[in-house]
């Protein structure tokens, strides 16, 4: 089903989102969902009832609706942690006519292809039909998606290796429960994820891991403390005190250190020691002589507590 807009682009919805949105028997369901596709799926409740010129309880019927008729699971195209259970079960014969009547989804099909070097199943086709139909992202962003999980998969396993369907879907919905349906806000988060590499590879440097690629434990660790902020100093402090500690590198102890560090605000070599330093002991002298005037002060007022 095509619906022909002014501005001359296109909605193309798959035969079982028509099936699900005549099932609902709301025309107002109906009508929400064609509007949160408009904007990719991306639409504050606020903007949703000005641009439909609708009550909040009307809005709110409609959403109750639409999410009975399973399309959605929140204000905007469900976007759970992987898609395989919640994407609708797209059939042959629904992939068929989007490629027929979608120009650019079929190219898109093309391209993931050749990019993968092979020729897309229809569980592939599934999946990709699942990104652009379901969540929304359209089909330059869901390319420069599979090119982002090709480039990150062959940094750490070499040359020839491709990401599977199933993994680019898994990135696809992290990249949709982070916002990233336009090209500009998904070229944003890839210049912000290059130059949280070029921090990284300096961390596994002074941690004496080498130039090796991270597993995607390791860098799910490092990249959350370059997004701490932390200089690579300060990650060589921590890995010295992890080393002296527990006589190895474990990582969930050093993150420790570091997490403690970040919620104190201390970042650099020189905040750290000036702020996570051992507490100054006072001089055993002084101590005493602290705690000879209070004892004086004591009897003096005991004293003069007797004379009355």
């Amino acid at each position: 089903m095509r619906i022909h807009l002014s501005e001359e682009e296109n909605i193309v919805l798959s035969a079982a989102a028509v099936r699900r949105l005549v099932a609902s028997g709301s025309s107002d369901a109906a009508m929400l969902y064609l509007t949160l596709l408009l904007h990719h799926g991306s639409l504050s409740p606020e903007k949703l009832s000005g641009e439909l010129r609708w009550s909040e309880e009307r809005l709110r019927q409609a959403e109750s609706a639409l999410l009975a008729s399973g399309l959605v699971n929140s204000r905007r195209p469900a976007v759970p942690e992987s898609g395989g259970e919640e994407r609708p079960d797209y059939t042959r014969e629904d992939v068929g006519r989007q490629l027929e009547s979608d120009q650019r989804f079929a190219q898109l099909t093309g391209n993931v292809e050749q990019l993968l070097g092979k020729k897309l199943s229809t569980p592939d086709l599934n999946i990709l039909l699942g990104l652009y139909d379901y969540i929304g992202l359209p089909c330059d962003v869901i390319f420069l998606l599979v090119s982002h999980c090709t480039q990150r998969l062959q940094e750490r396993y070499g040359e020839g290796r491709r990401p599977t369907l199933r993994q680019i879907e898994q990135e696809g919905y992290a990249w949709a429960r982070m916002g990233l349906m336009d090209m500009e806000s998904a070229n944003s988060y890839l210049m912000k994820y290059a130059q949280k590499r070029t921090v990284t590879a300096r961390y596994m440097q002074v941690m004496g891991l080498g130039q090796r690629p991270p597993s995607p434990t390791e860098e799910t660790y490092l990249l959350r403390w370059a997004e701490m902020g932390f200089p690579a100093e300060s990650v060589e402090l921590a890995y010295d005190k992890t080393v002296l500690k527990c006589r190895e590198l474990r990582w969930g102890y050093m993150n420790k250190i570091l997490l403690s560090w970040h919620e104190k605000g201390l970042h650099t070599r020189e905040e750290i020691a000036a702020g996570d330093g051992p507490r100054p002991k006072v001089p055993a002298q002084a101590e005493t002589k602290r705690r000879s005037g209070e004892n004086q002060e004591r009897m003096k007022k005991y004293l003069e507590e007797s004379r009355k």
